[in-house]
Formats: C-alpha cells, sequence, structure tokens
C-alpha cells in the first residue's frame, strides 16, 4: 500500500536524535532554543516558542490575551477541531464561519458578519498550506468602525485595542503571501510539526510573535514560556545553572514545553526544507498535469502573484458527487493500494460541536467542498514512479464511479 503522508527520516535525523541522547539532556535545552532562533530567522518573525503541538501555543495565546467566558472568538467551520477546541477550554464561545467560494480559506464577509462587541480574536486557518488574505483581515480588525466594537478585558486587549489575529497556520510552513514568508504578516503565528506535517519533530508546534510596539515580543516570549512549565520562574536550562536552582511558580501553569529530541529532528528538518518545499511542488505540478484536463476535476490553488503555498495538501475535488460518490471513489483508489484522505470534516458535522447546536446547513460552503474533496499523498520520498501509480488509481476510481 502506498502511504498517504510517511515522515521524512533518515540516517542524519537518526544520528542528530542520538547525538542529544548521548549528550546528558534531552529536555528543554540548548537544541530547543536554538530551533526556536532558526524558525525566527526563517520566518521573519520577531521571537518564537517551541511547544509540543501548535495546539498548546494557540491555547497559551488566548490565555495570554485574557480569553474567557462571555468573550467569542471567530473561527472557520472548515478546519481540524483544535481550531474551535482551544476556545471552549478557555470557557469561550466559537463563532463559526462559513469559507471563501474560491478556496477553502475563512470567508472575509462571514467574518466582518459575525465581529461583535463579544469579539477578541480571529483564527483564519490556512487550510492546506494556503494563506488566507491576511491584509484584508489585519485591515478590517483595525478598521474604525471594528475597533469602535471592541471592549477590551484585560490589559493586554487595552493594549492591543482592537481584536487579536492569530493565524492557525498548522499546514503552512515555509508558504508565503506578498513576498513575505507565512509567520510575520499577522500579529501571532502558530505552526504544527505533528508527524503528517511537512516539517516534523514528532509532535511539536511553534508560536511566532510579530506584535508591534508597545508589545515586548521578548516579554511575551518569556510570560508564554513560563505558562507553558507549570508556571515556574525558571526553566529546567536555568535552573541547571551553578546555584540556581531557586525557582518560584507565578501562576497554575500547563506542561506543553518542546525536548531537544524534538528539537533535533526540527533542526535536520529545516536546514533542509527549502528541498522539501521544492520536490513536494514538483508533485503538485505533477498532478495538475495529470487532471487539467479532465471535466470531473477542480483543480486546487497553491501559487499566484500574491501567494505561494507550502504544498502540504493537495485536495482534489470532483465536480458534481456526492458525499456518497466521493466515499466510493476513495474506496476504489484505496483497493488500488493507494492511501488517500479527506481534509477536513467541517466541525458542525463533529458530535461535539452538533451537540452545542452548530449546525452544517448553516455552511453550505464548507459542505460543497467537503463533499467532494479527497487528499492526495503528497510526501518528499514519493518518486514519479509512485505519481503514475496515484494518478492513475484516482483516474481509474473517479470514471469507474461516473461512469
Amino acid at each position: 500500500m502506498l502511504p498517504f503522508s510517511p515522515p521524512h527520516i533518515d540516517q542524519k535525523t537518526v544520528d542528530a536524535v542520538t547525538k542529544v541522547l548521548l549528550s546528558g539532556w534531552i529536555t528543554t535545552g540548548p537544541r530547543t532554543k536554538e530551533f526556536e532562533k532558526k524558525i525566527s530567522e526563517y520566518v521573519g518573525c520577531k521571537k518564537t516558542l517551541c511547544l509540543n503541538s501548535a495546539t498548546a501555543g494557540m491555547e497559551l495565546i488566548l490565555r495570554w490575551f485574557g480569553v474567557q467566558e462571555g468573550d467569542e472568538v471567530i473561527v472557520p467551520a472548515y478546519t481540524y477541531c483544535a481550531t474551535a477546541n482551544i476556545v471552549i477550554h478557555c470557557g469561550a464561545k466559537p463563532v463559526m464561519v462559513d469559507i471563501d467560494p474560491k478556496d477553502f480559506n475563512i470567508s472575509l464577509e462571514q467574518i466582518k458578519k459575525h465581529i461583535t462587541a463579544k469579539t477578541k480574536v480571529i483564527i483564519p486557518v490556512d487550510i492546506s498550506g494556503w494563506p488566507a488574505d491576511y491584509d484584508a483581515i489585519n485591515a478590517m480588525v483595525k478598521s474604525d468602525e471594528v475597533k469602535k466594537l471592541f471592549q477590551p478585558r484585560t490589559k493586554e486587549q487595552e493594549t492591543l485595542g482592537r481584536i487579536l489575529v492569530m493565524a492557525d497556520a498548522a499546514h503552512s510552513v515555509g508558504s508565503s503571501y506578498k513576498g513575505k514568508k507565512h509567520g510575520s504578516v499577522t500579529d501571532v503565528t502558530v505552526f504544527s510539526f505533528h508527524a503528517v506535517k511537512n516539517l516534523t519533530t514528532a509532535e511539536g508546534g511553534a508560536v511566532c510573535l510579530n506584535l508591534s510596539e508597545p508589545f515586548d515580543c521578548d516579554a511575551i516570549y518569556s510570560n508564554l514560556n513560563m505558562k507553558s512549565l507549570h508556571g515556574q520562574s525558571k526553566d529546567a536550562l536555568a535552573k541547571s545553572q551553578v546555584g540556581a536552582w531557586r525557582y518560584d511558580v507565578m501562576e497554575p501553569g500547563y506542561k506543553c514545553n518542546m525536548m531537544d529530541i524534538q528539537a533535533a529532528i526540527g533542526l535536520v528538518e529545516l536546514e533542509r526544507y527549502e528541498e522539501n518545499l521544492s520536490r513536494r511542488k514538483v508533485i503538485f505540478d505533477f498532478y495538475t498535469k495529470a487532471f487539467k484536463d479532465k471535466s470531473w476535476a477542480i483543480i486546487p490553488s497553491y501559487k499566484n502573484e500574491e501567494k505561494e503555498s507550502s504544498y502540504h495538501l493537495y485536495m482534489l475535488r470532483i465536480k458534481g458527487i456526492t458525499e456518497d460518490q466521493r466515499d466510493q471513489i476513495i474506496q476504489k483508489i484505496f483497493d488500488k493500494e493507494v492511501s488517500v484522505n479527506v481534509h477536513f470534516q467541517p466541525l458542525p458535522l463533529l458530535t461535539a460541536y452538533k451537540s452545542r447546536g452548530y449546525k452544517m446547513a448553516d455552511y453550505p460552503e464548507a459542505w460543497a467542498k467537503y463533499q467532494n474533496e479527497i487528499s492526495l499523498p503528497v510526501f518528499f520520498d514519493l518518486t514519479d514512479e509512485n505519481l503514475k501509480t496515484v494518478t492513475n488509481a484516482v483516474i481509474k476510481s473517479v470514471e469507474e464511479v461516473l461512469a
């Protein structure tokens, strides 16, 4: 069976992890700090904190900003559950909005319709690694009309004086927006390094801070670092210094720091990441060439004059089919020994959100795209022969169902 998205692990990765294991320091330490620095350099942000997941990073930002019961956070209905789960963890309400007709990203028109005096944060999601329209979102939250609605409840909210924009860029490491690497195009950007992501640390994530003055991103980094370590005033590396054993606990925090073992994998991956992206682009172009003349194929966007994807997911859509037909096609592809997937089941389809009153009928664009979407394999070691196998399996399976 041809896999969907195995991690790119080779001897260089093994050697880097082995070196950490034999170093005597395996938790958060020098390699994690180096990884944070190199991510900041790569994306052009002011400061980066690495953690055990993107989910933890997004929740820490919400808590730092003071999101609480009575607040609202705008999220797209088309995303993985983590985007909304973190809002509920903070006691706030996820306000789901539909996606744009032109792609899988959040609709600007729907965002504007759902902003209220309770809105504290907007979380655009870069589905498949295709950046959302950040200039328009940034301009919206900075407009006089929207700022007049904003009602701050914490010092951080008063200082910002508007809705915070936090990019759920779990798919987007290496993507670009108007000539800038993603990670530096809005207030806060959070990346994922989960096992299936382009750049993996097995599990992990990074919070990229890009808040403007009077915010001090170094101070915010220290605050988030404290929150990620049970609220301790010092991390393990600081405590290891001679005579520096004593610490305080500033608040009841969390435990979600990244280990040096993970960072060692990430440093190898980041060093060769542009090569990874180049190969992924070749894979995308191969698929596009194979499907572009098929009347049933809706080709995903991955590069234009303003944006370039991270080439994380090739989200092929089959024109005019039902959800049941899509599932039949997927089964036939699997029968031909090729793994595919669906990204994602919109949140209102899930019990956790359906039971809270969210209805799929309220998000027609999300439903229309979900029911005919099939994600194809994309990974560095996928050969040209593998690609022929995938495209042949997809074409035959679609034509068998549509016959």
